[in-house]
């Protein structure tokens, strides 16, 4: 199962909202859709599906034509669409017949849903007198209780507090290891890290950097150097011309050159006598390539 995006592009009036995106999403791979807000995201999600008609390129789903051989899908938009004077399993099981399920098929695969995610208690309550993060809750099952072939989480963390976005964290890598096609967009770069080995980064509609995470973060090279000692080592790395250096309780982290820099600090923080907990030099995380592509914080 592939998805497969070429050439896309989408306009408003004279305005070019999506230009020339090209992108494939293998089963059994999570990919990251990333952007600031306004880059063409949720655009390009809706032109897959065929919410939007768009003026260039194509969709496929398999080498065919993605709404002439449409898969089964389950999308999370980031905007609630929840009926808040319905139920949740009124709702739930509606969607799921929507999707072509059984009743009993459905009514199954909602109580799973349920118990996985932790809210049977609220089967029968109205969608707004949940939570915020409960709501969201359900809007995940929504999108899953179907099982569908390609899963499209747009912002899906949100609303989540710590405990329950681990917990969703395990569903998601099920879906992955079930061999959905799976793409993720999100603002939150360690959950994108944690889940998606190809991505790609949209500014104002257009591609600014696409490919296995991994090889593009080898590609700018280990330059984040982070340091721990018990004494203050601000004085040591300010006589060496070290800028950009940040202090976190006992923790420095600041930015070398290239290996043969941190090598040479290495050397002379041990003729120095200072004591040292840690020395890690580190390729640039997912938020810093974000921040640099993009240039606008996250």
């Amino acid at each position: 199962m592939t998805l497969e995006i070429k050439h896309l592009g989408k306009q408003y009036g004279d305005k070019t909202v999506v230009e020339d995106v090209t992108l494939t999403v293998q089963a059994g791979q999570a990919f990251g859709l990333l952007g600031g807000n306004g880059a063409g995201k949720t655009t390009t999600i809706r032109s897959v599906l065929g919410l939007l008609e768009y003026e260039r390129g194509e969709v496929l789903w398999n080498g065919k034509n993605f709404l002439e051989n449409r898969p089964s899908v389950g999308y999370l938009p980031e905007e609630r669409g929840l009926y808040p004077k319905e139920t949740v399993s009124e709702q739930l099981l509606y969607l799921a017949r929507l999707e072509g399920m059984k009743k009993s098929d459905a009514q199954k695969a909602l109580k799973t849903w349920l118990e996985r995610l932790g809210i049977e208690e609220h089967e029968h309550k109205r969608a707004e007198q949940l939570s915020k993060g409960n709501q969201q809750k359900v809007q995940i099952i929504s999108s899953l209780i179907h099982d569908p072939e390609l899963v499209i989480l747009d912002e899906p963390f949100s609303g989540l507090d710590p405990v329950n976005a681990e917990l969703l964290a395990a569903v998601v890598k099920e879906q992955i290891a079930a061999g959905k096609a799976l793409v993720f967009s999100s603002h939150q770069m360690m959950q994108v890290e944690q889940f998606c080995e190809q991505i790609c980064i949209l500014k104002k509609g257009r591609m600014q950097i696409d490919g296995r995470l991994s090889d593009i973060k080898r590609s700018y090279g280990r330059s984040n150097l982070i340091l721990r000692s018990e004494v203050d080592l601000m004085p040591f790395l300010e006589t060496r011309g070290l800028s950009d250096i940040r202090r976190d309780a006992q923790e420095w982290t600041l930015k070398v050159k290239d290996e043969i820099q941190a090598h040479q600090l290495m050397r002379d923080l041990g003729q120095a006598g200072v004591p040292m907990l840690k020395f890690e030099l580190k390729e640039p995380s997912l938020h810093e390539i974000f921040i640099e592509k993009v240039g606008e914080a996250v």
